[in-house]
């Protein structure tokens, strides 16, 4: 089980990549060659990194694109795991 509750990668984005370099999202959306619209739902945390994000995201950032889709995944597993309760199933195994 995850320890912590990860940051979604879009803050991520923002925190170590954008604001950094002093890029505004309109600027970094046309560098990535997305709309506005797309790059700030994810910086919201409103929308993941899809593979072709992660892939857009390595390239301008000179990042591997499994990084980002690694923290995508742990932030998802997170959310999921905190919801386990809610979900009803019955444990299965073979007899």
């Amino acid at each position: 089980m995850l320890m912590h509750n990860p940051p979604h990668p879009g803050e991520v984005l923002k925190e170590l990549c954008l604001e950094p370099l002093g890029l505004t999202v309109t600027e970094a959306a046309k560098a990535l060659g997305v709309s506005r619209k797309t790059l700030s739902a994810i910086i919201n945390g409103k929308s993941g990194i899809s593979p072709e994000m992660a892939v857009r995201l390595s390239i301008a950032f000179n990042t591997s694109s499994e990084s980002w889709l690694n923290q995508q995944s742990q932030y998802d597993l997170w959310q999921a795991e905190q919801r386990r309760k809610e979900l009803h199933v019955t444990q299965l195994s073979a007899s």
